[in-house]
């Protein structure tokens, strides 16, 4: 039985990851590697938070578990997921208790520029929250950029595209892939 691996791509927002990590499964998938792919942030978004997990951790996990046991079930060990700080050393016990103790983290921190991240919050952000998400993203930054673990390798997104970025990932991963066909 092969053990589980999570590639775990992080960064501010307007990085990318999302994009990427499609990106990251179609060529999966054009290379016929069984795998899976989760959004992190839709796991433990409910309003109002649940009482006692004001930060949704606990809900997180839980959907984290229930829904890598149906992927596990199929018969799957490789996971995609995408979250701004889940590549921090602090969301690691989290993963480690969902897949189990022997999985295989893979981090990826993908950066960008202030004026990257600028323009393409501006075409994402409509109404009142560009400023705030541009403050929010700027201050994640910072945090990434001091706190990600050694052993995460570091991708720059600014004017690449994104299956070239989506190609420099997988190399960090080893995982058997081509080229999408397009």
């Amino acid at each position: 039985m092969d053990h589980p691996e999570v590639l775990l791509i992080g960064g501010r927002a307007g990085v990318g990851k999302t994009t990427v990590g499609w990106e990251v499964s179609d060529r999966l998938r054009a290379a016929g590697t069984a795998h899976a792919i989760v959004e992190g942030d839709y796991l433990g978004q409910v309003h109002p938070a649940p009482a006692g997990d004001p930060h949704r951790s606990a809900l997180t996990e839980a959907n984290l578990t229930a829904v890598w046991h149906n992927y596990a079930a199929l018969g799957h060990h490789r996971l995609i997921y995408t979250n701004t700080v889940s590549v921090l050393s602090d969301s690691a016990p989290m993963f480690t208790r969902a897949l189990g103790p022997r999985v295989r983290i893979i981090r990826v921190l993908l950066t960008a520029t202030d004026d990257t991240v600028h323009g393409r919050l501006s075409g994402r952000e409509i109404g009142s929250g560009l400023d705030r998400e541009l403050a929010n993203s700027a201050r994640k930054s910072r945090i990434l950029d001091a706190q990600a673990p050694p052993d995460t390798a570091r991708v720059a997104t600014d004017g690449r595209t994104v299956p070239e970025i989506a190609a420099e990932v997988l190399t960090v991963t080893g995982w058997p892939a081509r080229a999408a066909v397009r």
